[in-house]
This record gives C-alpha cells, sequence and structure tokens, in this order.
C-alpha cells in the first residue's frame, strides 16, 4: 500500500462518525441478535456450511443490519456490493447483476449484493432480482425497517430466509458505548473519557435500541467537552441527545403494532402500558378516530357486563373527542383507556354472539316458536300466530315460566368477575324457569 493510499485511509476514517468507526470487523464482535447469530443458531450453520443464500434483513435502525451484511460477504469470501432503493433504479440493478454473473464465470466468486430499504423497491424493481436469485449467482441481502410480507415481493420472500432484528438490550447498548469509549485505534479512548453510570443508563434508555444513536450521542457528548479527561455525566448525556423522531408508520407495522399493544395491554388491566401505546400513536400522528373506535369495541369485546359501564364512557369519549379534538382529546382517550384497563374482564358475550352465529352459519337453522310470532295482522289468530304467549311483566319476578328457543342452548356464560358475578347469580333463576317453560312446552306436545 503507497503512502498516499495509507494517508486517503486515515483521512476517509477520521471524517467517519463514531458508528461507522467502530462498526464489528468480526461476528463475534456484532452485539446482539444472538437468537440467530449465537453458536449453533441457523445464520451461524449456514456459514459454516458454506450454504448461505439469499436471505432479508427486517428490524429496526441501528439494529446492525448493514454491518451484518458487509461481514458476510467476508466470511462467505463473496464480493459485497451495495445499492440503496432510495437512489438506484432498474438500470443499476441489471448492471450489478451482470456483473455478478460474469464474475462467478471468470473467478468463481459469487456477489452479495446487499440492497438497503429494499420494501422501497416498486414490484418491476423487485422482479428484476428473481433470475439472479433463483440461479444461485448473487447472494441477495436485502435490509427493510417494514415487515417483508407485507412490503417485498411474495416470490422474493419465498425464495429467501427471513432474519428478524430486534433492537438492542440496554445491556447491550452499553457494553458498545464502554468499548467505543475505550478504544483508542477507532474510539475515543485518546479522550480519556470517565463515563459515569447513570449517564450509561440514559444513553442506553433514550436510544431505543439504536446502537447508531447512542454512539453518536457519546461521539458529541465527548468532542463537545472542552475537559480532558472527559467526565461524561448524565447532564453531559442528555445535552448531547436530540429527541428522536418517532418511528410510526399509519399504513404500516407501526399502526397495526401499536394498536395490538394497546389492545393487549388494556385487555391484560396495565393502565401503565396502556398509556405508554397511546401515547406513542399519538406522537406518530394516529388517526383520533381509529383509535376511540378501537376503545368502543373493547369495551364490548374484552369488559362487557364485567363492567356495563364502560361501553357507556367509551362511546361518551368517542363523541368528547369529536366534540373537542387534539391536543385536549388525548386527556379523554386517557380517562377512557385507564379506566378500561382497571375494569373487570369479561369476553362472555363476544364468545356467546361468535357461538351463535356459528350455529346459524353451520345452517343449525330453527324455527320460530309459534307463540312467539308475530300476531298483530289479520288472520294471524286462524293460523295460531302468538297463542298462548305469556307476558312476562305478569309473570311472578317478571320472567315467565315459557321456551323462547325450542331446544337447550347456553351461549351466554358470565363469568365470576365484576357485575357479572350478580348477573350469573341471576342467571340460574332465570334459567331455572325457562327450562321449566321448556319443560311444560314439550309434555303439552
Amino acid at each position: 500500500m503507497s503512502l498516499f493510499a495509507v494517508s486517503e485511509d486515515e483521512n476517509r476514517r477520521a471524517a467517519q462518525p463514531l458508528a461507522a468507526r467502530m462498526r464489528p470487523t468480526k461476528l463475534d464482535e456484532i452485539v446482539g441478535q444472538q437468537h440467530f447469530l449465537g453458536e449453533g443458531k441457523l445464520l451461524r450453520r449456514l456459514l459454516a456450511a458454506d450454504r448461505l443464500g439469499s436471505v432479508i434483513f427486517y428490524g429496526p435502525p441501528g439494529s446492525g443490519k448493514t454491518t451484518l451484511a458487509r461481514l458476510l460477504a467476508r466470511e462467505s469470501r463473496s464480493h459485497f456490493q451495495q445499492i440503496s432503493a432510495v437512489v438506484s433504479g432498474v438500470k443499476e440493478l441489471r448492471e450489478f447483476l451482470t456483473e455478478g454473473h460474469d464474475r462467478l464465470l471468470a473467478t468463481g466468486q459469487r456477489t452479495l449484493l446487499f440492497v438497503d430499504e429494499i420494501h422501497r423497491f416498486n414490484k418491476a424493481q423487485q422482479d428484476v432480482l428473481l433470475p439472479g436469485v433463483e440461479e444461485g449467482e448473487v447472494i441477495l441481502v436485502g435490509a427493510t425497517t417494514e415487515n417483508p410480507f407485507f412490503t417485498v415481493n411474495s416470490a422474493l420472500v419465498s425464495r429467501s430466509r427471513i432474519f428478524q432484528f430486534q433492537p438492542l438490550s440496554n445491556d447491550d447498548i452499553k457494553s458498545l458505548l464502554r468499548r467505543a469509549a475505550a478504544d483508542t485505534r477507532c474510539g475515543l479512548g485518546q479522550y480519556q473519557v470517565r463515563l459515569h453510570e447513570d449517564a450509561l443508563e440514559f444513553l442506553a434508555e433514550s436510544s431505543d435500541g439504536d446502537a447508531r444513536r447512542a454512539l453518536s450521542a457519546l461521539e458529541v457528548g465527548v468532542l463537545s467537552s472542552p475537559d480532558r479527561p472527559v467526565e461524561f455525566t448524565r447532564e453531559l448525556a442528555a445535552e448531547s441527545v436530540q429527541r428522536k423522531a418517532v418511528q410510526y408508520d399509519r399504513d404500516g407495522d407501526s399502526h397495526y403494532d401499536s394498536i395490538s399493544a394497546l389492545i393487549k395491554s388494556i385487555r391484560g388491566s396495565d393502565p401503565d402500558a396502556a398509556l405508554y401505546w397511546l401515547a406513542r400513536m399519538l406522537e406518530g400522528g394516529e388517526d383520533i378516530r381509529f383509535l376511540a373506535r378501537r376503545l368502543v369495541i373493547l369495551a364490548s369485546e374484552d369488559v362487557g357486563n364485567a363492567d356495563p359501564a364502560a361501553l357507556t364512557l367509551a362511546v361518551a369519549a368517542a363523541h368528547g373527542c369529536e366534540l373537542v379534538g387534539l391536543p385536549e382529546c388525548q386527556l379523554t382517550l386517557a380517562q377512557a383507556v385507564t379506566y378500561l384497563a382497571c375494569a373487570p374482564k369479561s369476553n362472555a358475550a363476544t364468545v356467546g354472539i361468535g357461538e351463535a352465529r356459528k350455529d346459524v352459519s353451520d345452517g343449525r337453522l330453527l324455527p320460530v316458536p309459534i307463540h312467539l310470532r308475530d300476531s298483530h295482522y289479520a288472520g294471524a289468530k286462524r293460523l295460531g300466530q302468538g297463542q298462548d304467549y305469556q307476558y312476562a311483566h305478569d309473570a311472578e319476578g317478571g320472567i315467565a315460566a315459557q321456551d323462547y328457543l325450542g331446544v337447550e342452548r347456553e351461549y351466554y356464560r358470565p363469568v365470576d368477575r365484576g357485575f357479572e358475578r350478580e348477573l350469573a347469580e341471576r342467571l340460574k333463576l332465570i334459567r331455572a324457569r325457562l327450562r321449566e317453560g321448556r319443560e311444560n312446552s314439550e309434555n303439552s306436545g
């Protein structure tokens, strides 16, 4: 290597941000993603067997997708070629695929084509990749922050293994920060950084699993500090962190995953988690009407008659949101969410209507008993319609010993929680009286 080349390399590295300089140079240096990168896990086994095929990396920013793609090229002894779906088109794709084909024939070396943000390619662009993937002439590594089952062609998905990246844990982030602060070759070791534990904890918490964001904050804090050695305190950490834009796509994963988390948190009676997911959706610009409708549905589906007031409150909240709008209606939504989360839960009505509709859809159709049929028209009496009907208000306790279905069915089974506990006791008496009416009807028949 010439002196010029060495100088150029040093200048290039000096211009790189800390996150780029600290990229792992071998698989064992990667932090996180051990569910597929650990010893004996799938990706490791594929590399050991030299059977690495096309893969799609799906996960949040800063979780290591680009870094791992580069290391896979090194481990598989492939030529690394990177392309961004944001700025590249079909022409460039075809050129890279042709180069990969020629390289394989001439040298026997495969090309690892890393397509960043592959979900940004349209269908025609994604289709261009298929022949090279099918023939094995290129190893496609597609990276996406969006669910590939929604955003990548099914043909490509079916020919690729999907590896889902998880946000780095707080311990993973702190490990990376310590490594960067101590590293004298690529990191910040020359600045003699003294990392305070509460500063590490703050950066780990605020980075939301994004290593790049945490390392950037560390670098800003160290380089902007006039003191040597650098006392990296929590205050310095807080000053170095930029407010992260909420990653939220109202038509994508963020929308569906967040509403799922909100509903399941309320169903699970955790008001704190429910408030967090509500805040996440509000900050992301979620449609207020959508949130209000979901709460009305949940009030019936998951709270039901265990607390009949829940539905009233949810409907009132929906009307309140229409009336006042943002930002004030966040208070209305918060009230509804916390009430629903703390309310006793029952899905008995939900299960009951489901079972009843299944009976109907399966063809178990029952005739309306004669005594329940409409008798308010001329000729009804001659047909016997409504004959022997018992007016419930005239019966003892307001419950007539009368059959209303023709067969014995129990769709509604109240739970032993909240108001449904009282309903269950009352229902025992009601069903005993109704059973008496059914038996009388059978005996008279």
